[in-house]
């Protein structure tokens, strides 16, 4: 591959940059003051709770896909070319679960820092990703026979949803 192959995006090197970009824009978003008069509002607890939840709950999904894949693990949405498809495990619940992992995250990450500028980036982060898996999945489908069938039985980004 030429030094300027990857700008055609022939492995979804522009997927990847997209999702790091979004990621920080999300993590470094504007965060409004916490406290109103010098008093905490009981929902900033809340929705630091639950915020603190759901960032936890993203970190295990992308830990579980992790490891899940082992060797077949790589930072482009491209199948290695030695790999092997993968159902078991998280991803017997979904087929993406480190970019379900991510979107939870980066959810909770807007909702603990009562972040509107995060959600939004947020938003878009889930758009890319959705993106994202759709080409990865037409990859997977290409290298693995099998594809399909798992397609069918295991929803793409939201356990038992979508």
């Amino acid at each position: 591959m030429s030094r300027v192959d990857w700008l055609r995006n022939p492995r979804g090197e522009w997927h990847v940059i997209g999702q790091i970009a979004l990621m920080a824009v999300v993590l470094a978003a504007p965060i409004p003051g916490r406290h109103a008069r010098g008093h905490s509002a009981p929902w900033l607890y809340i929705t630091a709770i639950t915020g603190g939840s759901l960032c936890t709950a993203g970190l295990g999904f992308v830990v579980l896909g992790a490891a899940a894949l082992g060797p077949n693990l790589s930072p482009l949405p491209s199948p290695k070319k030695d790999a092997s498809l993968v159902e078991s495990g998280i991803y017997s619940a979904v087929r993406h679960p480190m970019y379900t992992g991510s979107v939870l995250f980066a959810l909770g990450w807007s909702l603990a820092w009562n972040s509107i500028a995060a959600l939004l980036a947020t938003m878009v982060l889930l758009a890319i990703l959705d993106i994202k898996a759709r080409r990865e999945e037409q990859w997977l489908e290409a290298k693995f026979g099998g594809y399909a069938g798992y397609k069918k039985r295991v929803k793409k980004l939201i356990p038992f949803v979508y």
